[in-house]
């Protein structure tokens, strides 16, 4: 299976309009599910059961009376959820960007702080770790 290049302005949309949609875009199957749980758990703990019930009970006009009454503490959670959760999709598309481009180039990177490394040297001329995997340790 390769890995394809993805659009991580994408990515971003997607997790704006719903959150892990941009990390199911991604094919990052956990990651979607743990950012949707996260979002629905940050919900349910900070808005409250009112809000909800009038939701449900009046579908749109609902939802626009019952965002007046609430307070910025009670939204500002989830936005900061959904910011972060938009902020990672649009990382995790320019990691998996990288990943394929420095396959097709055969290009090497430190597993401690990312940097290209040279091929002859057995450890990061960045970080000064080494790139050699332990025979022992697996």
């Amino acid at each position: 299976m390769t890995r394809k290049k993805k659009r991580p302005w994408f990515a971003a949309l997607c997790a704006l309009i719903y959150p892990g949609a941009g990390h199911l875009y991604l094919r990052e199957w956990l990651r979607a599910f743990l950012w949707f749980g996260f979002a629905f758990l940050t919900a349910y703990l900070f808005i409250p059961p009112e809000v909800v019930q009038a939701v449900e009970s009046s579908g749109w006009t609902g939802y626009v009376l019952a965002r007046q009454n609430l307070h910025w503490e009670q939204s500002l959670p989830v936005l900061f959820v959904s910011l972060c959760n938009i902020l990672d999709a649009y990382w995790s598309g320019v990691r998996n960007n990288r990943a394929v481009q420095d396959a097709a180039e055969g290009t090497t990177r430190c597993p401690h702080c990312g940097r290209k490394v040279d091929d002859d040297l057995d450890f990061c001329q960045w970080c000064t770790s080494s790139l050699e995997t332990d025979a022992t340790a697996q």
